[in-house]
């Protein structure tokens, strides 16, 4: 009895001693795997992360010279010219990018104050360069030009020199304004969307309308400009009315249903009661179009605001008329 026991006691006892040898050489083979794997693996994992870091940097590099870009180029308008008080501002449509195609400038020059603003095709860092040819030529041409006719032919040659011979379809829309003392609007058009006119009322909101005072020529760079240009003659600003000049990208918003940005109710919710304030009117635009893309736009946005800050003048006065330039 006592051998019996011993024996089959020793051979239930090998069983479970076999059972932990199996398993033991099974995690061997196991962590031999895993650690091949890992050997093979945690390199590849070090190098992507390493490749992901220098991606962000560059993102962040890229996101600075756009930043620096844009202060250079789209300098921010002053707040107030010759009794005008104006404000303006863009949104890209390229994520990361703080400039797109769109371009503007306010200047108050001795002809008057005078405003350019402008649409390049395409956006991004791409077009900066068009962006900066258009906007140094205008720089110039405003001040020296006694008719704004000589400014858009100066900024017409400036972008052909710019694009050379392998310009392609390459374009810009412009919409010039000269704003006189006495209020008075002039205007050239090149493709561009006429500005809206908030009419400020002595109760309830600002009104808003859309001008179109007058013919619009062909975007810059498709076709030679014609011998003569016609200067559309608006309606007088008056004291405390303001002019919304905006690029295509404005009205051609889109929500996710497809619905268009209704510019022309958001300028008149944004002016609302009492004076209309230029800075409060881009911003709440700016937020308006936002909320209604989720952010996500199609094309770049530039919207610049002026509002007429002067006294009324004595009935006496005239403004001086000029005439257009057919250089």
């Amino acid at each position: 009895m006592i051998g019996t026991r011993a024996v089959c006691g020793g051979k239930l006892g090998l069983v479970p001693a076999g059972v932990w040898l199996l398993c033991c050489v099974l995690v061997s083979r196991w962590h031999g795997l895993c650690g091949s794997l890992l050997a093979a693996v945690l390199p590849l994992a070090y190098a992507v992360r390493a490749r992901r870091s220098r991606l962000v940097r560059e993102l962040e590099r890229a996101r600075e010279v756009a930043a620096a870009a844009q202060g250079v180029v789209l300098r921010p308008l002053p707040s107030r010219l010759e009794g005008i008080e104006l404000a303006g501002g863009c949104l890209s449509a390229s994520r990361g990018a703080a400039l797109g195609g769109d371009l503007y400038e306010v200047l108050a020059t001795a002809h008057g104050v005078r405003a350019v603003i402008g649409d390049v095709r395409g956006h991004g860092l791409a077009a900066i360069g068009t962006v900066a040819a258009v906007l140094g030529s205008f720089r110039e041409a405003a001040h020296e030009e006694p008719e704004l006719a000589g400014v858009l032919r100066r900024l017409d040659r400036a972008l052909r020199r710019h694009l050379g011979d392998d310009r392609g379809e390459e374009f810009v829309t412009v919409l010039l304004l000269e704003i006189g003392p006495g209020g008075e609007v002039t205007a050239l058009n090149c493709g561009h969307p006429w500005p809206y006119r908030l009419y400020e009322q002595p109760l309830g909101p600002a009104l808003a309308r859309q001008t179109t005072p007058g013919e619009v020529l062909p975007p810059l760079g498709l076709f030679p400009l014609p011998a003569e240009l016609p200067l559309a003659r608006c309606t007088a600003l008056r004291p405390g009315d303001a002019l919304v000049l905006h690029t295509d990208g404005a009205e051609d918003a889109r929500d996710a249903h497809g619905t268009f940005f209704p510019l022309r109710h958001a300028l008149g919710e944004a002016a609302g009661s009492g004076p209309i304030i230029p800075a409060a009117v881009v911003a709440a635009v700016r937020t308006a179009v936002l909320r209604h893309t989720g952010g996500r736009l199609a094309d770049d946005i530039a919207l610049v605001a002026l509002r007429n800050d002067r006294c009324p003048l004595p009935a006496s006065f005239t403004p001086r008329v000029k005439r257009t330039s057919l250089r």
